[in-house]
């Protein structure tokens, strides 16, 4: 059988697409399985055992051209079963005309009345991501929800190899949205209380440079290495790196599920948005941090906002630095 998963939404919904591909795998490993997605998120599958093909949509070049070039592709392959995990048309109109016999999605998609079979796409009822997304193939599996997972290289692990030859602690500071991201003073607070034989490693991409610098700046009192890797690792080098920390501390986005992908420590962050919307850590350690207070306010909304509506941002501000370390020192 030849399948292909669908997910061009951002790296963090790719990472977590990536337990479709496990499941798969495990009940027909045989079967060719390859997966579209948004051209930037191709390297974190650049060395993935169990794709044999990745489709890249370029969202930069002309949209409906680069539609019908994408489908054309697709109908090529002619697959038994195409899985779409996006809920938007552009995904949905990929699918319901791919030519594949079977079309498997969310009845949330604007496409879905042409799809073979359509699931609901529920948020807010403590389900995870990867339970929702893995519903849609639990007619050619089981109900067992498999973890994401990639794979980083050897290449990977030597790559940030000079890193690892003392204790340390990751922290990737930034979000693409403001109100998911904890407050740089929080982040300088949070690194002045990490023991100072563990160095600590800001990591981000190259647009996050200035905010790590400017945390980097402000932790006077850590009196250990700390480096800002912004723009320095690929995704995958970044997971080689926080397979191996004593602990990574990351907002609600991507690298928290960086993290769960390589099955490493990780305390969330969690300001505006909730883990009941069920994208929580799944490492086997793993701790989420949020406001204690009873906020009328939050959440605010689903993937978070370009600045707090009520001007006070108390859901970040209120997380108390010491009870993140607090957490993450829990055996």
């Amino acid at each position: 059988m030849k399948f292909l998963v669908i997910q061009t939404a951002f790296p963090g919904d790719v990472i977590l697409a990536s337990a479709v591909v496990e499941k798969l795998h495990e009940f027909h490993p045989t079967s060719q399985i390859d997966f579209l997605l948004r051209k930037g998120n191709e390297s974190l599958f650049a060395s993935h055992p169990f794709l044999k093909k990745v489709l890249i949509w370029d969202k930069r070049k002309n949209k409906y051209s680069e539609i019908l070039r994408l489908l054309s592709e697709v109908r090529q392959e002619k697959y038994d079963y195409v899985i779409n995990l996006h809920r938007f048309s552009s995904s949905g109109f990929i699918t319901a005309f791919s030519g594949a016999k079977n079309k498997i999605g969310f009845d949330k998609n604007p496409f879905s009345f042409f799809f073979t079979e359509k699931y609901e796409h529920k948020i807010g009822n403590g389900i995870h991501e990867t339970v929702r997304n893995q519903k849609l193939i639990t007619k050619l599996t089981n109900e067992k929800s498999a973890k994401p997972k990639l794979y980083p290289s050897e290449k990977d692990f030597q790559k940030v190899s000079e890193y690892k030859t003392e204790k340390y602690v990751c922290i990737a500071p930034a979000s693409v949205w403001f109100t998911k991201q904890w407050s740089a003073h929080k982040w300088a607070e949070l690194i002045n209380l990490i023991p100072i034989e563990q160095n600590v490693y800001l990591l981000g991409a190259p647009s996050d440079f200035s905010l790590c610098d400017e945390i980097k700046s402000s932790t006077v009192n850590h009196k250990s290495s700390i480096v800002n890797l912004s723009g320095n690792l690929s995704f995958l080098e970044s997971a080689a790196l926080m397979k191996d920390a004593e602990m990574n501390y990351v907002n609600d986005s991507a690298p928290l599920h960086l993290a769960s992908s390589v099955n490493a420590p990780v305390t969330a962050v969690f300001c505006s948005t909730v883990p009941e919307f069920g994208f929580g850590p799944l490492s086997d350690k793993s701790f989420v941090a949020q406001t204690t207070e009873n906020l009328p306010c939050r959440p605010c909304g689903l993937h978070g906002k370009s600045s707090c509506p009520e001007k006070h941002f108390n859901c970040a501000e209120s997380i108390n630095a010491q009870d993140v370390i607090s957490l993450s020192l829990t055996k």
